[in-house]
């Protein structure tokens, strides 16, 4: 087999300092890679003499190293490397520790690829020694072990094996929701693999809600991915238009260069498909973001506008049991590819009246949000929508409290929504204590905040 082509070097520094990572902080891929990874196909030494050290600790103790092990590794068995090296080694696992990565997807199943496939070749090449002997089953042995190598080896959270970790954080890689407060509850936004819900009556804006979503997504350098199962892409677009950019949806078109200005340099990307309602199911979701994933455009964050518009994978007696499936297949698919999923549910009729919306208040199944991580209403009573004002009701969090009422400003005719001032307040008994919201702004104060729409999420955010 040729030495030189059987290296990551091919993929460059990043790549190869991003596998090594992964290898240690990630100890289902490490048990996984390191059944068929060379430490010679890193082409970089450090990384050699850093992995390798990974590998004789596990070897040695039958457990993967902590990070004071791996310190300890660093700072005192490092004698046998030149100075240069050293020096590396340590800069490089300095690095780690506040290195977030990206392509973690990426990485690890291109690394498995390639080191299977030098691994098949390796049987292939001993198997023809093999056939000239006739020894057809040892060779269906060697080719057979070969492929079962590097296979997913997870057999689940040894409670004392991991002991270490669950301690460790978890790199949910959250993602604003455009509103400080609401970040702060959650834990900086909708984190990776987790589902959010918007419960709201029809006519309330579970749309708009979505739309300031994905612009906060979009704006933080994200790519959002929004299935629009009622509304034109158009129509999506032109929201997001306004709500970036904060001129009205009455006028867009007239301002078609000056919001060309304001998007042209974002690092996000926005991708909008639209398909009739009931039409498209989970797996047609599945089918087209792993299209676009083959093309290179992977989600930072999938919207979809609404799930109860989606049509059931399975067909089932009652249409109950139906909307459950459809949540359990949304969660299911923010797990799959990694990132946040945000969608809406109907509330029933008590919905449209309600000063305050609940869980009890959803339409049709209420068992179908017991899956969602995050869930909240918008309510906007008759008055409310006249002084562009409602409330925002926390009614799930796994990640932080609920119960929380918080007044918002919400002007649909710029996609302009923002949670006013005063803080929400409990009540000593735990309960819910809704905050009456402010009084209506008159205009000049509604333009002053509409001028300041985005203006620090688009700040550094651009190239």
């Amino acid at each position: 087999m040729n030495a030189e082509k059987a290296s990551f070097g091919r993929y460059g520094k990043s790549f190869q300092e991003g596998l090594v990572q992964l290898i240690f902080e990630d100890r289902p891929f490490a048990d996984q890679i390191t059944e068929v990874l060379d430490i010679n196909f890193l082409e970089l030494e450090y990384l050699q003499v850093f992995l390798r050290k990974i590998v004789t600790y596990r070897n040695k103790y039958n457990t993967h190293p902590s990070v004071e092990a791996m310190m300890a590794m660093v700072r005192t068995e490092l004698e046998a490397e030149d100075e240069v090296t050293q020096k590396q080694v340590r800069d490089y696992f300095a690095r780690i520790h506040t290195r977030e990565l990206s392509e973690d997807d990426y990485i690890k199943e291109t690394s498995l690829d390639f080191c299977r496939k030098q691994n098949l070749k390796e049987a292939m090449m001993k198997s023809v020694g093999l056939l000239q002997t006739c020894s057809f089953d040892e060779i269906s042995k060697v080719i057979n072990d070969s492929l079962k190598l590097g296979s997913e080896n997870n057999f689940g959270y040894d409670y004392m094996a991991d002991f270490e970790e669950r301690f460790k954080p978890k790199h949910r890689n959250p993602i604003t929701t455009g509103w400080k407060d609401i970040d702060a509850i959650v834990g900086g936004g909708l984190g990776k693999s987790e589902l959010g819900v918007v419960i709201a009556p029809t006519g309330a804006g579970k749309s708009m809600v979505l739309v300031h979503l994905g612009a906060a997504a979009l704006c933080e350098g994200k790519t959002v991915v929004q299935y629009t199962l009622e509304l034109q892409d158009t129509v999506i677009a032109n929201r997001y238009d306004s709500c970036i950019t904060g001129y009205p949806l009455s006028d867009i078109k007239n301002f078609k260069q000056e919001i060309y200005e304001e998007i042209k340099d974002f690092d996000g990307n926005l991708i909008i498909k639209e398909y009739p309602t009931k039409s498209a199911s989970t797996n047609t979701i599945r089918a087209h973001l792993s299209r676009l994933v083959k093309r290179g455009i992977k989600p930072g964050m999938i919207i979809v506008d609404y799930a109860d518009l989606l049509k059931p994978v399975t067909v089932r007696k009652e249409k109950r049991s139906e909307l459950e499936s459809i949540y359990e297949e949304l969660r299911a698919l923010s797990t799959e590819f990694q990132c946040p999923i945000w969608t809406a549910s109907q509330t029933n009729r008590s919905g449209l009246s309600a000063e305050v919306i609940t869980m009890e208040q959803i339409s049709e199944a209420f068992n179908k949000c017991f899956v969602a991580d995050f869930i909240f209403s918008v309510s906007r009573t008759i008055e409310d929508k006249q002084n562009n004002q409602g409330k925002i009701f926390i009614a799930k969090n796994r990640n932080g409290p609920d119960g929380m009422v918080y007044p918002i400003f919400m002007d649909t005719s710029n996609v302009n929504i923002k949670i006013l001032p005063k803080p929400p307040v409990a009540n000593t008994q735990g309960q819910t204590q809704v905050v009456t919201a402010p009084v209506a702004l008159d205009s000049a104060a509604q333009k002053q905040l509409l001028s300041a729409k985005y203006t620090k999420l688009r700040k550094g955010k651009r190239k």
